[in-house]
């Protein structure tokens, strides 16, 4: 424990200079940075949700900036193919033979820009390269490189051209962040920046090695049996919440998946190792967990006619699930 603590403490200092590094681009937006490095040392996907002009894609570019890794932006747009992400065979006339043209996903940071503009068989080219870390072109498959991961950025789906992502697909984020605007202090700051200051180039800090580093750290991060037992019955909760002493099953018409018991579990260790701990603490589990479970919880008709919302139930089940 000594020892892992030490390597806490170690990588932290890490940590701030890739802090500080974003924090020339991105004013704020605190939840989101957290979130953003979370999905990095844990080479989880992150789900990024708000309406346009906060930074999301700024924010992004940032994190990908700071790692010394190949990055690339793919634009989405409701005539993008399955084909434009993964890649294709090219027939070669004068060899009379096929060969393998590699698309944009083979980079180890993949900025899915505006991803719920593209139609769910575009989404579904992604399903292998995101759980599998492969994907498959004609009769061949080839490995993604490491790390890969996939950063989107999505609009609200109110919004105008917009599409509703399929649940394989949500449920393969690990974590789904909501943002919203700024406050008056960071808009002043904001304004100042933009279009006044020159303009801002970001340097390195971090390889792959070392992201590999931090991620068997954090997998060493210490949970109590009692916490695992803790983030079990969070999930079963979403799935029987009548056994729980809650009368809102009419609101869920599905629970989270065991994905969200895996990914609350590694997402908790990496949100202690943000906050310099080698230990998991439940204020850990409850302050990641709504980015762990809005975007798994499908929620009934009735509960979108009465306006209810993802967020407010994961609230009702922490308030009847009893903290070890």
């Amino acid at each position: 424990m000594e020892d892992l603590k030490k390597s806490v403490e170690e990588k932290s200092m890490l940590i701030n200079r890739i802090r500080s590094e974003m924090g020339r681009v991105v004013v704020g937006q605190r939840d989101l940075l957290d979130g953003l490095l979370i999905g990095l040392f844990t080479k989880g996907h992150i789900l990024i949700e708000g309406v346009p002009g906060l930074a999301k894609t700024s924010a992004v570019k940032a994190l990908a900036d700071t790692v010394k890794a190949n990055f690339k932006r793919i634009q989405f747009t409701p005539d993008l193919l399955p084909a434009d992400l993964i890649g294709t065979e090219m027939y070669r006339p004068q060899s009379g033979d096929f060969v393998i043209k590699k698309g944009p996903l083979f980079h180890n940071i993949i900025l899915a820009d505006e991803i719920n503009r593209a139609p769910s068989k575009v989404q579904s080219a992604l399903l292998e390269a995101m759980q599998e870390k492969q994907v498959t072109i004609g009769d061949n498959t080839f490995s993604l490189p490491d790390p890969f991961l996939v950063l989107a950025t999505q609009n609200p789906i109110e919004q105008e051209g917009t599409y509703p992502l399929p649940e394989a697909q949500v449920d393969r984020f690990m974590l789904k962040i909501l943002i919203n605007y700024p406050d008056k202090s960071e808009e002043k700051e904001i304004m100042r920046r933009v279009g006044f200051d020159t303009q801002v180039t970001l340097h390195s800090i971090i390889d792959p090695d070392e992201i590999n580093s931090i991620e068997k750290i954090i997998r060493d991060i210490y949970m109590d049996e009692k916490l695992k037992e803790y983030i079990v019955e969070l999930i079963f909760a979403t799935r029987n919440p009548k056994a729980y002493g809650m009368n809102i099953q009419h609101y869920i018409q599905y629970g989270a998946s065991p994905r969200a018991t895996i990914f609350l579990s590694l997402a908790a260790r990496a949100y202690a190792f943000l906050q310099q701990r080698a230990y998991v603490t439940p204020q850990d589990i409850k302050t990641i967990a709504p980015s762990v479970l809005r975007h798994r919880l499908i929620l009934s008709y009735e509960a979108e006619a009465e306006d209810i919302t993802p967020d407010q139930v994961i609230g009702m089940i922490f308030d009847s699930v009893e903290v070890p």
